[in-house]
């Protein structure tokens, strides 16, 4: 499909420079970068922190560009003649011309959005192994990674910007995805990254402390996530599946209830939820069996994966499949069969305790793996944790009392330091530790891979050690470099190298 520059300004509320250029076509996509658009496709110039995408529009081989009035004085007084889409700003209408661009795609698609500050990953996981399972073709579009029935593809972000999401969408249309299941993270509600989006179904799973280094305050962090939720919201799904385990799940809840939109509620606790759980047991295997109450009668669910925090993310992945009309028998069975790269994952090299890696790196998911842990352990926990660099510094602290709060050993470790001095980071995790009085064993160590040695020596029959922090990452950033680093390989090595 091709649109010409006159219907991309409507489309924009934009006007076109010069004026007798709207006949132009637009055939070949839009990009932000000017190296990656096609012939005859649409260059959108953003303004950047340092310099305007507008300064580089004649490197780019499009019909088209689309800026800002700085953008088009830039182009113009450095020659450039090229066909301009003129717009107050770009960022603000990338979702609706991406859209407009690749003919709707998430229209011919069921797009499932899930977002909360933990536990996204699971649950798109779940919703995937359970689509699947009962015969759907499943994109998935995560923290992980992009995939398309199973296969691994190409991606940058957790949720890319706008022009390569759309684009990503058509190319899912075309090799016949019927659904996508999508994590939804505040910068990318935010940024506008799925601007243009037709969700059918979007879940809230929790709230607590993380990314106040981009949303000033906790309530600035809610409305970035209701954004997603609101009716008045061009982003609203006539679907909603809200956990209400949290004052934030309730405020969500109350937020999104309007007429025209169906709002399920989910609780491990509260009898007054649309789906909530009645009772649920762990197996010999570790498989938990969940069995849950709802509107429509009673379900067991299996949830493979350790830990309390996952029978929530199990149930809020079970009530969207029910919301899109997929709660299957054959789903049921996938979802039982779900694992998740880096998260509760088990390292087992014949040891007699427990060792998992899990990518928890906020205070309310480490405290969570921690308490899931002290359920499951007969004896200590050690863990292993840190904290990034150029990131939240308020959550340092509230990291290390967490940490001592749950576990008997803490060992401190350098994390991903960035640009910052990883003794500084270290040593707020430290005094955190230390301010929350508890009798547990503290360590600092900042050779990550020194740090899980240490971890593994230390532990006993019936302990638990537990890597938190990285999960799934096979890189550790340090002052601008990233060095080759996976805990569960480092996890791995260090239990093959323990003494009998």
């Amino acid at each position: 499909m091709s649109l010409t520059i006159d219907q991309l300004a409507a489309v924009a509320c934009g006007s076109v420079d010069p004026v007798d250029a709207g006949a132009t076509a637009v055939t070949g996509g839009i990009a932000i970068s000017a190296q990656e658009v096609a012939e005859g496709g649409l260059f959108a110039a953003v303004p950047g922190t340092r310099v305007h995408g507008a300064t580089y529009a004649g490197q780019s081989g499009g019909s088209a560009v689309l800026t800002d009035n700085e953008g088009l004085e830039l182009m113009r007084a450095s020659g450039n003649s090229q066909p301009a889409i003129v717009v107050d700003d770009v960022r603000a209408v990338l979702g609706v011309v991406s859209d407009a661009i690749y003919a709707s795609p998430s229209k011919e698609l069921t797009v499932i959005g899930v977002t909360g500050t933990s536990g996204k990953t699971t649950t798109t996981y779940l919703l995937e192994g359970a689509l699947m399972a009962a015969g759907r073709k499943v994109g998935l579009i995560g923290t992980t990674g992009t995939r398309i029935d199973g296969r691994k593809v190409p991606s940058k972000l957790t949720t890319p910007e706008a022009p390569a999401l759309h684009g990503l969408f058509r190319t899912m249309v075309d090799e016949g995805v019927t659904h996508v299941v999508m994590e939804v993270s505040s910068h990318a509600l935010m940024l506008g990254r799925v601007d243009g989006i037709h969700f059918d179904a979007t879940g809230f799973l929790n709230l607590s402390q993380d990314h106040l280094d981009f949303h000033d305050t906790m309530d600035e962090y809610f409305e970035a996530k209701a954004l997603l939720f609101d009716p008045a919201s061009p982003l609203h799904a006539p679907e909603t599946v809200i956990c209400v385990d949290d004052a934030w799940g309730q405020q969500m809840a109350e937020r999104a209830t309007s007429d025209g939109v169906t709002v399920a509620t989910v609780s491990v606790t509260s009898p007054d939820a649309t789906w909530h759980v009645i009772n649920g047991w762990v197996a010999d295997n570790g498989v938990q069996h969940v069995e849950l109450g709802g509107d429509v009668g009673k379900q067991e669910i299996e949830v493979s994966l350790p830990g309390a925090f996952n029978i929530s993310n199990a149930a809020v992945a079970w009530a969207l499949l029910e919301a899109i009309g997929c709660a299957t028998e054959q789903a049921r069975q996938g979802m039982g069969r779900v694992s998740v790269p880096g998260r509760m994952e088990r390292i087992d090299c014949g040891q007699d305790f427990l060792a998992v890696v899990d990518y928890a790196h906020k205070p309310a998911a480490l405290g969570a793996v921690l308490d899931t842990l002290r359920g499951q352990t007969k004896n200590r926990i050690i863990a292993v944790v840190g904290a990034g660099g150029d990131r939240d510094v308020t959550k340092r602290p509230l990291m290390g009392a967490e940490a001592v709060r749950g576990a008997d050993v803490v060992i401190i470790t350098d994390d991903n330091p960035r640009s910052e001095d990883p003794e500084t980071i270290r040593q707020a995790l430290y005094d955190g530790a230390v301010d929350a009085n508890t009798d547990s064993e503290i360590h600092n160590i900042g050779d990550r891979a020194e740090a899980i040695r240490t971890a593994v020596a230390e532990a006993r029959t019936g302990d638990a050690v537990v890597v938190a922090g990285k999960g799934h990452e096979t890189g550790q950033e340090v002052a601008g470099v990233v060095h080759d680093f996976d805990d569960r390989i480092e996890l791995r090595e260090a239990l093959k190298g323990r003494p009998e």
